[in-house]
């Protein structure tokens, strides 16, 4: 089997899922080239490279000519399956000159997210559109699905629901160790993200356990306002830039407990860092977070806009670091089992052999001779 793998976004998340997928088909992977270059010493030798140069989405004569020329690198690949990740204003505008290929594609936020901005540069219609022009669609836990189901208009039959493969910090040789009062809040800062209410339970924290310490690592929208709402900002411990890949795995390392206050989410890429590192996490009961925490076993689930209930979790682990390794250690379990690169790729090559039938079936073609099969070309 043939798969174009194309993607406008997470680079890392791709380029794990490529290099597994490579282990038994042809694989290109077509990646924006300044998003993938942190990434590129995990591309698998296997995968066809194709990175690209992404123009502004408001250049649109420069976006024309960039969408043809992936059009025609994609035709000259010839794919089975061309395999999208959730989207992009000008490259679903060119899907029907792709329309020759069974389209699968991936959904990683089915609505955009409250306050973010840069996934609103492509109108919801436009990935409506798309994700609905798919052959077959893949969700990363029910609750999406649903959302897909209910107000995208996409028949429920079509979509599959398979976790997120991991990322990792590739155990690099970190020399850091956990800190034991230390909180972590990572990721890119939307108000969706809801770290208004970590702040604000930063005082019922630090009451209880006075040495604790949180630390706050990303960029998004006007940090101001979150400062102006810290109690005791020297409690805080802010990295409002972009975090490297090996200051990610270091901070990681140092945190006791990882904290998603989020008020609203899809799915997330942060709480398999934590699993990864192995550590607990306290999330809000939202979206697909409930598919990855396991309230009381990985981690806790506690309410979204409630920071007394988000404050009595985080002391609960603080206090208790048996607790903490017992939980950090299903949570990695849990990724190893679930969410491992081969047995996401396996899963997904179960999609595309449908997505393929579904074309074969539609036009009259004959199935091809690996369609089923299970065993490596």
């Amino acid at each position: 089997m043939r798969v174009s793998l194309v993607s406008f976004m997470s680079a890392e998340y791709c380029i794990r899922l490529a290099s597994a997928l490579a282990h038994d088909m042809d694989v290109q992977l077509v990646l924006p080239r300044a998003l993938s270059e942190p990434y590129r010493s995990l591309i698998s030798p296997a995968v066809q490279f194709v990175p690209f140069d992404k123009p502004r989405l408001r250049q649109p004569f420069r976006q024309i000519s960039a969408m043809r020329q992936l059009v025609r690198q994609i035709d000259e690949f010839q794919p089975d399956v061309l395999h999208l990740q959730q989207g992009h204003l000008w490259f679903n505008l060119a899907l029907p000159l792709l329309r020759r290929y069974p389209l699968v594609l991936t959904v990683h936020d089915a609505r955009h997210h409250p306050g973010d901005r840069s996934s609103q540069k492509t109108p919801q219609v436009i990935l409506d559109w798309g994700f609905r022009r798919a052959t077959r669609v893949i969700a990363h836990c029910d609750w999406m699905k649903q959302v897909l189901v209910d107000e995208c208009g996409v028949a429920a039959p079509q979509v599959h629901v398979i976790q997120r493969v991991l990322v990792s910090h590739d155990e690099d040789g970190t020399h850091e160790t956990e800190e034991p009062a230390l909180v972590l809040f990572f990721g890119r800062i939307w108000s969706y993200k809801g770290l208004e209410y970590l702040i604000r339970a930063e005082p019922l924290i630090t009451a209880a356990i006075p040495e604790a310490r949180i630390v706050i690592a990303g960029e998004g929208e006007d940090f101001s306002r979150y400062r102006r709402l810290m109690v005791h900002p020297d409690r805080f411990e802010v990295h409002n830039t972009y975090v490297s890949h090996e200051q990610r795995a270091a901070l990681f390392a140092q945190a006791s407990v990882v904290v998603l206050p989020y008020v609203e989410a899809s799915q997330s890429g942060v709480i398999p860092l934590a699993y990864m590192a192995g550590k607990p996490v306290v999330a809000t009961d939202v979206g697909c977070l409930p598919a990855l925490v396991e309230d009381g076993h990985t981690g806790f689930l506690v309410p979204p806009h409630d920071e007394q209930a988000l404050a009595a979790a985080v002391i609960r682990l603080l206090k208790d670091p048996q607790l903490r390794r017992t939980m950090g250690q299903r949570g990695r379990h849990k990724l190893e089992t679930e969410c491992a690169p081969p047995v996401v790729a396996a899963q997904t090559r179960a999609v595309y052999d449908q997505a393929v039938s579904d074309m074969s079936a539609s036009s009259g073609k004959v199935d091809r001779p690996w369609m089923g099969s299970s065993k490596p070309l």
